[in-house]
């Protein structure tokens, strides 16, 4: 049984598809009578017919763990000292907008994108699938099982599917395709979130890797008992000779040689007479990897060495500002979805989760990461002509406690009811600043947006109906957008 509670957000997850309809009209219903998709700011609301497709491509930015809403993009300089922490604010290039002292070339930037501030829901849980995917509710088993049948395929998985549907030629750059590793492996087993779903396995997120380990060591603390190792995290710094990979190479293959060895496999598959398993995910797969491996487009745009050293410096010698750089040259050699995580990396609580030595890490690892490697991805696009039809996206799963706790470094626990999200490039607003919280971030005041509101918006970005419908494996029809809405505050 499907219920609702006064926010609108669902406290149970048994559910059906047809339950899960009529929450959709619930909620649209009860969207219009609150006036949440009305302007704010005194800007107009964007026009849908003229956004509707306005970008060809995607870069979606996923901060894992959820950075402070207090200490970024929602700063309360007068708030009391045990909320507003020790970190200052500094002004945006946007007059009586602020944004946190960690973040200054991002403020200075705050005319390419939309700062959206209203960000709510009730799951305080780290909800990688719900902040990415249609998936109309959540709860823990959902996002710790990666093939648990309720999930919704990701955005990027979507994109890809339908594009699918309209060409048979395996593209030489995976229209889905991810950086730096793959979600969750540099911490233990991968999480969910990226994935196909019902969609099939075929159209899971493809990922590079990234082997080498860091330049500097940092004590890595979880606030639990126990030993607390040192960690050479490369989001802290890497080396300029240090290489994204597409798995693990035999540099002893040469080109010639794996062209005879797929003949053979081909023979091979041939006399065992392989049919394509459900979803097409094993044929799909195994031709999308011939041809990343025999063609040198993902190998050439991934090789960031390329570029010149006044360039990657800019981007700063990070894992996420290298990151950001080889997102942009996957974009320019013809990729159409890519996704950039800050994950974790060698122990819990890293990436943005913040509940010890939130101060320091924000201070010294996490907000310069960031600050150069996001403003350099929009400055590079723009130069480039290419941020006009390129979705630029930042999001987390939920925002950050308002009051500070007491520990090591202090730290901020999870909080989803007001966080933040950036929106640049193609059919996006330019500074635009959408939605307002309480005195202390704690809760929306004006404008909420749900998840699947932005979920849904980026879709019409792209050019997908959210009326779409997709189907499972027994045929069952989906829409593309579930429940969310189409958010015009957020469109030029």
């Amino acid at each position: 049984m499907l219920t609702l509670d006064q926010s609108g957000f669902s406290t149970s997850f048994a559910t059906t598809r047809r339950e899960m309809l009529t929450a959709g009209s619930v909620l649209t219903l009860g969207a219009a009578a609150s006036g949440l998709s009305s302007p704010v700011m005194g800007s107009e609301s964007g026009s849908l017919a003229g956004s509707f497709g306005s970008a060809k491509r995607c870069i979606l930015i996923y901060l894992w763990g959820s950075p402070s809403q207090l200490d970024t993009f929602d700063p309360k300089p007068d708030a009391p000292a045990e909320v507003r922490g020790e970190l200052g604010s500094i002004s945006t290039v946007i007059p009586g907008v602020r944004f946190g002292e960690v973040l200054p070339l991002t403020a200075a930037r705050a005319d390419r994108f939309v700062t959206l501030r209203s960000l709510t829901h009730d799951q305080p849980i780290h909800g990688t699938a719900f902040a990415t995917s249609a998936v109309p509710v959540t709860d823990l088993p959902l996002e710790s099982r990666v093939r648990d049948p309720r999930h919704w395929p990701y955005v990027g998985a979507v994109v890809d599917y339908l594009a699918s549907q309209k060409s048979e030629a395996t593209p030489t750059i995976p229209r889905n395709f991810g950086l730096p590793f793959k979600f969750g492996s540099k911490r233990g087993a991968s999480r969910p979130g990226f994935q196909g779903a019902f969609l099939g396995q075929a159209y899971d997120t493809v990922w590079a890797d990234f082997q080498a380990k860091g330049t500097q060591e940092v004590l890595r603390d979880s606030g639990a008992a126990g030993p607390k190792p040192m960690v050479a995290d490369p989001y802290l710094g890497i080396r300029p000779t240090d290489r994204f990979e597409l798995g693990r190479q035999n540099a002893d293959v040469t080109l010639d040689r794996l062209q005879r060895r797929l003949s053979l496999l081909d023979q091979f598959d041939s006399l065992n007479r392989i049919s394509p398993s459900p979803g097409g995910s094993y044929l799909a797969n195994q031709d999308l990897a011939r041809s990343c491996l025999v063609t040198p487009h993902l190998r050439n745009a991934l090789d960031v060495q390329q570029e010149s050293a006044a360039t990657r410096d800019r981007y700063g010698m990070t894992l996420f500002g290298q990151s950001c750089l080889a997102a942009r040259r996957v974009i320019e050699a013809g990729g159409t979805f890519v996704t950039v995580i800050w994950d974790e990396y060698g122990h819990v609580n890293t990436g943005w989760d913040t509940h010890v030595h939130q101060t320091p890490r924000l201070r010294d690892e996490l907000g310069p990461g960031f600050d150069h490697g996001y403003s350099s991805l929009l400055d590079d696009l723009a130069e480039r002509g290419l941020l006009d039809d390129t979705a630029v996206v930042v999001v987390s799963e939920h925002g950050r406690t308002p009051h500070i706790d007491k520990v090591q470094g202090g730290g901020r626990n999870h909080w989803p009811f007001a966080y933040s999200a950036l929106l640049a490039g193609a059919g996006f607003a330019p500074g635009r600043v959408i939605g307002r919280t309480d005195a202390i971030a704690g809760h929306v005041t004006e404008t909420p947006f749900s998840p699947k509101d932005l979920v849904t918006t980026l879709y019409h970005v792209l050019g997908i109906a959210p009326n779409e419908e997709l189907h499972d494996s027994l045929g069952r029809p989906y829409p593309v957008g579930g429940i969310g809405l189409i958010r015009p505050e957020l469109l030029v």
